[in-house]
């Protein structure tokens, strides 16, 4: 069974930084797209970042030019670095990833069970 498994979460102060990983595992052939998403208390998921497969980028305007989004093909795995961190960005933040399980498989959208975030003084 495909699992993304967040990690790196936590509380921070305002101005802080924090470093989320993401790490997909079992049977895997190949992975697409893969995307950070977060859902803030009372409030809808949102579109956080977006990275393709050849790493090509996309934020949301909210973070722009304080998170940068990554990703190791080889180790399945994304990371989404935080600066700047403000407290609207508290939130419980979600992996997304696209992924082939097998060479003639269509290829399936799969989610992690997010890593919460707190940015309080």
């Amino acid at each position: 069974q495909v699992q993304l498994v967040e990690s790196g979460g936590g509380l921070v102060q305002p101005g802080g930084s924090l470093k989320l990983s993401c790490a997909a595992s079992g049977p895997i052939f190949s992975i697409n797209e893969m995307a950070w998403y977060r859902q803030a208390p009372g409030k809808e998921r949102e579109f956080v970042a977006f990275i393709s497969k050849t790493s090509s980028t996309n934020y949301a305007d909210s973070v722009k030019g304080r998170f940068t989004i990554s990703r190791d093909n080889a180790k399945n795995t994304m990371v989404l670095q935080m600066n700047s961190l403000e407290p609207e960005d508290t939130a419980v933040y979600i992996c997304n990833a696209n992924i082939h399980r097998n060479s003639v498989s269509n290829a399936i959208n799969y989610w992690g069970k997010g890593t919460l975030v707190t940015v309080s003084s």
